[in-house]
């Protein structure tokens, strides 16, 4: 993977280990040479891990929608910053220049474009790598509901393969490597040849 879009909160109200691990994720993508993609804001977790990899050297691509496209906002000063018309076009362009995804702890935004990334996946649109950072644990709630998700016969079996989860950036990097679409998916659009 040489770019990984990574997906987190903006809330600068998050307790410091939670920044914290979003530098450690930045810092270790730079130090690795893969690019961070990203939604291009200055706040919180977002604000963190870009950061966090510009000053480790890396490159950072961040992708703006119009309607966040202020001083108070924004983070222009970014290897490249994108701006545009809105959020969907966000996460079709991050999803599209992306060769892997990673979401951080985060709210209401986090969880759409994990969840919308894996669909994609679920249906074709893609299969890259999709990590979810259970930092202290986070996660484990969401997790368990996805197994009831399946066991529970409104996901087809194996499709919470669709995702890798693990607690350090370092294991979740790992087991992305190594990371395999389940078998079965029906792939109805290849968008690499598409294109």
């Amino acid at each position: 993977m040489k770019s990984i879009a990574v997906y987190c909160g903006s809330s600068d109200k998050v307790s410091e280990a939670y920044l914290q691990v979003a530098r450690n994720l930045g810092r270790l993508l730079a130090e690795r040479g893969i690019q961070v993609v990203y939604g291009a804001g200055s706040t919180g977790m977002m604000g963190a891990v870009a950061m966090a990899a510009m000053d480790a050297g890396g490159d950072v691509i961040g992708v703006m929608p119009e309607m966040f496209n202020t001083p108070q906002l924004a983070l222009p000063t970014t290897t490249r910053y994108e701006v545009v018309p809105d959020m969907h076009a966000r996460l079709e362009r991050i999803i599209d220049i992306s060769e892997g995804f990673i979401a951080l702890p985060g709210g209401y935004g986090t969880m759409d474009e994990f969840f919308q990334t894996v669909t994609w996946a679920q249906i074709g649109l893609h299969s890259k790598p999709v990590g979810l950072l259970n930092f202290g644990g986070y996660y484990d709630l969401l997790i368990r509901f996805m197994q009831h998700v399946e066991d529970e016969g409104f996901m087809y079996s194996g499709h919470n393969g669709l995702y890798v989860s693990a607690e350090t950036p370092e294991a979740l990097l790992e087991a992305m490597v190594h990371y395999h679409p389940p078998s079965g998916l029906h792939q109805w659009v290849d968008r690499e040849d598409a294109g």
